[in-house]
């Protein structure tokens, strides 16, 4: 019998998307990847610090990712010292949660959103309370205190794709009395961000993801932007390494190319709402979206039903078989010819 604590024992691991070992048949819209490449100056900066022998890899890497938390403070308008990196905005959220729950003490997020805080906090022993959305994308139920230690909230809304304005951000964040960490992992694609929300509010953090806009999801980076004395508590538990040479390489010329970003999300933006036309045209319910994705429903409400079909024609997307998310689809936005055919295909199902 192994020594485990009983609630890992006893907890179900998170289920990312379906990855197949060949992606050279499928159509990948299930992960909200970005369907292209990173900025040209990312390749040549790993290229760069890796060297002709590779020499750079046999010493450890500088421990606090200060370039690109220099470029990052200097991108959004932050001293360095507001700024942290971590190995995927994931690491972030887990150690916000080690930083400021105990065993027993609660966290708080929307649902549906990121079910993965959901299983952060069942690791670290800390009680979980979610609060559901009506027809109108409001927050049912808010208590008009939330004495937990931590409220996510997940903007854009992962699956759903919608935004809450920094009016009802800040006055969420006046009602909480821990932090309220605002999810940005899609707030290159919306069209306002809550950074400034940061620097007026003391318990308001935005994290980031590298994963989405910067077309990074293989280096696994992530920031968090919040007061001195939050960074603080989370460069103490965070690994001391947690960034490798190479993807601190790529971190920092990412952020510096900002005008390749700008041409990428701009690109997906409009195949997004290219593509939105296109499903309403056969009848699809599509939730207007700020993200990389849009989640849509079928005229049947058979969400099963239409993975099905796509999964057998190789197009992957994403359904959930969590009953307040089963009746539709979240559709990552790949290139117009992925998102042809998928229509196509959404047309030939029925």
């Amino acid at each position: 019998m192994l020594p485990l604590r009983k609630n890992i024992a006893e907890m179900s691991a998170y289920v990312p998307g379906f990855q197949p070992s060949d992606e050279r048949p499928w159509v990948k819209l299930n992960t909200n990847e970005n369907p292209y490449p990173p900025a040209p100056g990312v390749r040549e900066a790993i290229l760069a610090e890796l060297g002709e022998s590779g020499q750079s890899l046999r010493k450890y890497p500088e421990a606090r990712t200060q370039a690109a938390r220099d470029v990052a403070g200097e991108l959004y308008g932050f001293d360095s010292d507001w700024i942290i990196m971590a190995n995927g905005s994931d690491e972030l959220i887990n150690n916000l949660i080690r930083a400021c729950a105990g065993e027993g003490e609660e966290i708080a997020f929307v649902h549906p959103s990121y079910s993965y805080y959901s299983t952060l906090a069942e690791i670290q022993g800390a009680r979980v309370r979610t609060f559901g959305l009506d027809e109108q994308f409001r927050i049912q139920e808010l208590p008009e205190r939330y004495e937990g230690k931590l409220f996510f909230l997940t903007n854009p809304n992962a699956p759903l794709g919608f935004c809450f304005d920094n009016d009802f951000i800040r006055e969420l964040a006046s009602r909480v009395d821990g932090l309220l960490v605002v999810d940005e992992a899609y707030g290159d694609f919306a069209q306002a961000n809550a950074l400034a929300l940061v620097r007026e509010l003391p318990n308001v953090v935005v994290t980031r993801t590298f994963s989405k806009s910067y077309s990074l999801a293989g280096m696994r980076l992530g920031l968090a932007i919040a007061r001195p004395e939050v960074i603080g508590a989370l460069d103490k538990i965070r690994d001391h390494y947690n960034l490798d040479r190479l993807a601190q390489a790529a971190a920092t010329a990412a952020l510096k190319d900002q005008a390749y970003l700008a041409r990428c999300v701009e690109r997906i933006c409009n195949t997004r709402e290219r593509f939105s036309t296109g499903l309403r045209a056969l009848g699809y319910e599509v939730i207007p979206s700020q993200g990389n994705y849009v989640f849509a429903t079928a005229p049947d409400r058979n969400g099963e039903r239409i993975y099905q079909g796509l999964f057998d024609r190789r197009i992957l997307v994403r359904y959930f078989t969590d009953p307040v998310l089963s009746h539709g689809l979240r559709i990552s936005i790949g290139t117009d010819e992925e998102m042809d055919r998928t229509l196509a295909a959404l047309k030939e199902i029925g």
